[in-house]
């Protein structure tokens, strides 16, 4: 219902608000165009009148250069060709004459007699054959093509002049070069908008002066800057794109004496910045009256819509999931009343059905997780169950055999043959087996969650006892072992289990080195305090562990070596007896990129012990680190 009355409310609306506005914009429009159109005629006019000025400017500098050589030409030097003298008079002129690069004379062969420029390779000539044949043949001044002056090395435009002897022939001609790369500061006090330029161009469509980077274009053909037609033929307007890309109007004058044709160039876009003011205006007298007719607009829609407007939004909230109860509003008839009555009522239902549900869904959860719960201690005891049964068998078949080594050690000791080294190796057999028999019982205890009597443990006495065990098969191996013991107090714990756990976490770290399939590799073995407790770390520069592995490293028989290699008991067991004495144990990676496998007791303080190198340390790195790990991951042995 809503819908249905919005979409005519809003058709009206944007059908009146189209309705004038769209004349006003097309007026708008026309009124730019026109205006831009008119100050783009302007620009053409204002180009062509300050193209005559500038030549203007430029016939007159012309005219002075030929008062200057008139009065030259009748100099008692320059009449008798005296070089010395005429040097002299040349360089005085010029100084005054910023804009004529050179003062040349010669005679009627050619050959040089004076220059206004210091010479450093004497040159025979500094007019063309050419310009001194035809000065001579017709007896008038010339003007030269655009040429390089042999003194100066610049570009130039030569005016050259007849110099009568004394008795009245031509024995000499006087040549001024123009220096063209400062000619346009002729035309810098012309008022021009930015980016304006003014370019001097020969009947071929060289350029020979340009007010905008002179030194770059002048000799070079005009381009865009003029067209390729003869001075006289040019039209007294045009647009046309100049050499350096801009656009612009260009106005037109050609300079008789050259004939040179004079373009003075406008950029089109100051037509366009001179017409933004009306077009601003225009704009702006648009967009107040487009306000004036949205506001008009909007005001009836408002009155028309208001009822509506409130009715959406409530619809709008209980989409959104909000289903607090709409507030009821003042609405201009009764249609609208009781939609609003309706949707209010639904609003209730919805809302009631909703809490209904919710408490539904939390029960399922609760029950849920109860019902996991459940089933991850049923796995547990039935695993354990399983366990028990295998260790009381292995405890049965491997007891027989260690009492037989046992036996036969104390026998093999009774030999008085035997040498001190093989006694030695004898008692060591016999701890061992007397260890693995101990094993064995705490396996035992384990699967039948039967803790065995604890006692005060030395942290570095068990890891020296490890390391002893193990520090002949990691030689082998190539693998470093290093030892840290940073703690002096003790534990209250079962020794032979505390063993147990570290010997477990260091052959990990060795098979995970191993598995790698490189040969060396690092572990090291660290013990310090933190707060209350001792914390034992093995660390290894292996492979690490994986992260689906993670979640499973402490279940019982979950293993990643292959079959036959690990029966996915150690770390189980490891961690029923951390957690039997209040301890924790856990993984973490480490900065070598490998794995860190450590457990947390809580220490006794009835005695503490001096703080001891360790006996298997010596020789190696010690490595003293009290900073907690960068992560720690206590991990549970649930399913």
């Amino acid at each position: 219902m809503q819908i249905l009355r919005e979409r005519p409310l809003r058709r009206q609306v944007a059908v009146v608000t189209l309705s004038l506005l769209i004349p006003l914009l097309l007026a708008s429009a026309w009124s730019a165009n026109v205006t831009r159109l008119e100050r783009e005629a302007e620009l053409r006019e204002q180009t062509a009148s300050i193209a005559a000025t500038a030549g203007a400017y430029l016939n007159q500098y012309l005219t002075g250069l030929d008062s200057m050589a008139s009065a030259l030409v009748r100099h008692q030097s320059v009449v008798a060709l005296d070089g010395p003298a005429c040097d002299r008079l040349f360089a005085e002129v010029l100084r005054d004459q910023p804009l004529v690069l050179n003062i040349a004379l010669s005679d009627t062969v050619g050959n040089m007699r004076g220059t206004g420029l210091p010479l450093h390779d004497a040159p025979e000539r500094v007019l063309s054959s050419r310009t001194v044949d035809d000065v001579i043949k017709t007896g008038q001044p010339l003007i030269s093509e655009l040429t390089t002056g042999v003194v100066s090395g610049k570009p130039t435009v030569i005016l050259a002049y007849p110099v009568q002897g004394a008795d009245g022939g031509i024995n000499g001609v006087l040549g001024i070069g123009i220096n063209l790369t400062q000619l346009q500061t002729l035309f810098r006090d012309i008022p021009l908008p930015d980016n304006s330029v003014v370019t001097m161009t020969d009947a071929q469509g060289r350029v020979l002066a340009r007010s905008r980077d002179a030194e770059r274009f002048v000799g070079k053909p005009a381009g865009g800057d003029a067209p390729a037609q003869p001075p006289d033929e040019v039209p007294r307007t045009s647009t046309l794109t100049g050499m350096d890309g801009v656009r612009r109007f260009y106005g037109n004058a050609v300079v008789e004496r050259g004939p040179w044709l004079l373009s003075v160039g406008i950029p089109t876009s100051v037509a366009l910045s001179r017409a933004a003011p009306s077009a601003r205006r225009d704009t702006l007298i648009a967009a107040a009256s487009l306000v004036a007719v949205l506001l008009l607009a909007l005001g009836s829609a408002s009155m028309l819509g208001s009822g509506i407007n409130r009715v959406r939004d409530a619809v709008r909230r209980i989409a959104d999931g909000d289903l607090s109860p709409p507030v009821r509003s003042t609405v201009p008839n009764r249609e609208l009343a009781e939609l609003q009555d309706a949707f209010i009522t639904m609003a209730a239902n919805l809302r009631e059905a909703h809490q209904a549900l919710d408490r539904q869904i939390e029960q399922e959860r609760k029950m849920r997780e109860t019902l996991q719960s459940l089933q991850r201690q049923v796995v547990r005891q039935e695993r354990l169950a399983a366990v028990g049964i295998l260790v009381s068998g292995v405890a049965h078949e491997l007891n027989n055999p260690l009492q037989a080594i046992l036996g036969t050690a104390e026998l093999l000791e009774r030999r008085r043959e035997l040498s001190p080294e093989a006694l030695e190796e004898l008692a060591f057999v016999k701890t061992q087996s007397g260890r693995a028999r101990e094993i064995i019982r705490n396996l035992s205890r384990f699967s039948s969650q039967q803790p065995g009597p604890p006692s005060l443990v030395d942290v570095g006495e068990v890891i020296g006892e490890v390391v002893q065990l193990r520090r002949r098969d990691l030689d082998n191996c190539a693998i470093a072992l290093e030892v840290s013991i940073n703690t002096r107090r003790q534990v209250y714990a079962n020794f032979t289990e505390i063993e147990q756990v570290t010997l477990n976490f260091v052959i990990n770290a060795q098979q995970s080195i191993e598995s790698a399939g490189r040969t060396g590799g690092r572990i090291l073995i660290r013990a310090f305090d933190t707060g209350k407790k001792v914390r034992v770390e093995v660390q290894d520069d292996g492979p690490g562990v994986s992260a689906e592995d993670e979640a499973k490293l402490f279940q019982p028989f979950f293993t990643t070596k292959p079959v036959g290699k690990g029966t996915g008991l150690g770390l189980s067991v490891s961690y029923g007896i951390i957690e039997s004495y209040g301890g924790m144990i856990g993984h973490q990676g480490n900065e070598w990129g490998g794995a860190t496998f450590f457990f947390e007791l809580p220490v006794s303080e009835t005695m503490t012990r001096p703080l001891a190198a360790t006996p298997a340390s010596a020789g190696a790195a010690t490595i003293s680190d009290d900073r907690p790990p960068v992560l720690r991951r206590p991990v549970s042995s649930g399913i």
